[in-house]
């Protein structure tokens, strides 16, 4: 119940702030060709970058998502190999995939892992060479 409430307030606070809030790669560009093993950059404004079981309207962490869309809000990010969760507050990683172009999708969601949604995610195309 309380988890609910939560983020129903999230999500009402984010609605009324919806142009402020949003979530960005600073590394790699959209369209970039990296080698197999390369850094990921998060970045997020209106947001603050809290650990996992911090719930806060106002907080949470990212998750990058390979070759999947946006969590629609609510429900939880996935624990799998394409969803990369970033619980500890993390707004870098290095991450390893094979040649190939893939769909990288950064993803905000609360304390609890629950999707703010689409107005927090963003997905970009990087060539893996």
């Amino acid at each position: 119940m309380i988890k609910n409430l939560s983020f129903l307030l999230a999500s009402l606070l984010l609605s009324s702030m919806a142009h402020a809030a949003s979530v960005s790669f600073v590394e790699p560009a959209d369209g970039a060709t990296v080698p197999t093993t390369f850094p990921v950059k998060f970045a997020v404004e209106g947001m603050e970058v809290k650990p996992a079981g911090e719930l806060s309207p106002t907080s949470g962490h990212h998750h990058l998502l390979i070759n999947a869309t946006a969590i629609p809000a609510g429900e939880s990010v996935p624990f799998d190999e394409t969803h990369i969760h970033f619980g500890k507050g993390q707004t870098e990683a290095t991450v390893t995939l094979k040649p190939g172009t893939y769909k990288l999708t950064l993803q905000f969601a609360n304390g609890a892992h629950q999707s703010y949604g689409e107005p927090l995610s963003k997905t970009i195309t990087v060539n893996v060479k």
